[in-house]
């Protein structure tokens, strides 16, 4: 799940080396933060908040897989 999420933000930013991903587990709940370089932030959230929403469909449809939920939050 990190992994996939970090793939996701690299490809997305002018600075990929600035990505980090942190987990935190609380039983089936998977809390994925994600920290980007402030210039940056703009390309992850986009506009109306649209890059960020989609995002978050897709780590929930991996999640689903997994039999987990997942929650990203953009840091």
């Amino acid at each position: 799940m990190k992994e996939l999420l970090e793939v996701i933000a690299k490809s997305l930013v002018d600075y990929p080396d600035a990505v980090e991903v942190s987990e935190k587990e609380g039983g089936p709940t998977v809390v994925l933060e994600l920290h980007v370089a402030d210039g940056d932030m703009g390309k992850v959230i986009g506009k109306k908040g649209r890059i960020a929403q989609s995002i978050r469909t897709v780590m929930q449809a991996a999640a689903s897989r997994e039999n987990t939920r997942v929650i990203v939050e953009i840091v």
